[in-house]
């Protein structure tokens, strides 16, 4: 089995980070979406990964991945000239694909765990597709899926007005080679794409087995600010351990499971876990509450955050107040006049804010 690891596309919704960074990069907990998908699939036992990068963010992308070395897998990079689809990113890999069975994973999804149980399941009923499914709040926000009592999928609906189930679709799916024949028979929505919900109904359409596996754990998609946060709320706290790597002084206090990196500094502090802190980072006369994220070689001084991602090398000097919020990569906020107030910003690279 192969996997194809969607990491092309242009991020609008999470811009203006995106427009410098691609979105699989965006760190949830100090570590870039991507990687956690990586380990899924490296958890499986899977050797050959397919990566779909785009011309705007893939030599960001190939650079994060390089070789796979990291992974122990081994890696083909596949540029989609335009986003036209998540059928289209499957005929785009048809040369890596050929008729191997293989599992498409969207590089900006995050799953509680692991897929091993699905690829065995798939294994061994060999339908022509095994599809990942949620229950969610909001069924008319998403693709519906209609099953039977045994948990074949009868029919999906995008979007739908009256949802004829709760169980929304992931961003996982596993494909036998039938797939492809169903795509060729398709044709684009009318956002101009190849819907891959199509190409799936047509293999409901043609007779074939199409499965489900429905998820009992967390789904997060990263598409947005307000997702990217609360992803890092649930990994922050499920996953950070108390771990002091960095120096914090006999004035700080550190309450809580906070991982602190190597050769960073904690002075004249309070720090309320879940948080994480990176490398080479300086946190002087400061409050960091719950749920945030700082990246590598940040200086934060005389400022109070709490429930927020702030990318590496970043500034942040005598903010009042910040919270649900998203700073990008080399940015500064730093105080000009006497006001106090509570902030909320989302924020793309290299960018200087005074407030």
């Amino acid at each position: 089995m192969k996997a194809l690891i969607l990491s092309g596309g242009m991020g609008t919704r999470l811009r203006p980070l995106t427009y410098t960074t691609a979105k699989q990069l965006v760190p949830v907990a100090n570590k870039p979406i991507l990687g956690y998908v990586i380990d899924h699939i490296k958890d499986a036992g899977i050797k050959d990964v397919g990566v779909i990068i785009s011309p705007e963010t893939g030599e960001e992308v190939k650079k994060y991945i390089d070789n796979g070395r990291s992974w122990g897998i081994k890696v083909t990079f596949i540029l989609q000239s335009a986003p036209l689809g998540l059928a289209h990113a499957v005929t785009t890999a048809r040369d890596f694909l050929k008729d191997d069975d293989f599992i498409m994973y969207l590089g900006d999804n995050l799953l509680s765990h692991g897929v091993k149980d699905a690829i065995k399941k798939f294994k061994n009923e060999s339908p022509a597709a095994l599809i990942f499914l949620k229950e969610v709040n909001n069924p008319k926000q998403f693709g519906v899926a209609k099953l039977d009592s045994k948990g074949n999928i009868l029919k999906l609906i995008e979007k739908p007005k009256r949802p004829p189930s709760n169980l929304a679709l992931v961003g996982v799916y596993l494909f036998s080679k039938e797939i492809h024949k169903a795509i060729a028979r398709i044709k684009p929505s009318f956002r101009n794409e190849l819907e891959i919900t199509d190409a799936i109904q047509e293999l409901i359409n043609m007779g074939s087995a199409v499965m489900s596996e429905i998820l009992d754990g967390w789904w997060l998609d990263t598409g947005k600010k307000d997702d990217l946060l609360q992803a890092n709320d649930v990994v922050l706290d499920e996953y950070v351990k108390r771990q002091i790597d960095g120096d914090v002084d006999s004035q700080s206090q550190i309450t809580g499971r906070v991982t602190i990196g190597s050769g960073a500094i904690i002075k004249e502090s309070i720090i309320r876990g879940p948080v994480i802190i990176g490398r080479d980072t300086e946190v002087i006369n400061s409050f960091i509450g719950p749920f945030t994220s700082i990246g590598n070689n940040v200086k934060i001084s005389d400022s109070v955050l709490e429930h927020s991602v702030i990318l590496n090398n970043s500034t942040l000097c005598g903010i009042d107040r910040l919270e649900d919020s998203l700073i990008g990569k080399g940015t500064k906020v730093v105080k000009r006049n006497t006001h106090h107030k509570a902030l909320r910003l989302m924020v793309g690279d290299d960018s200087s804010i005074e407030v």
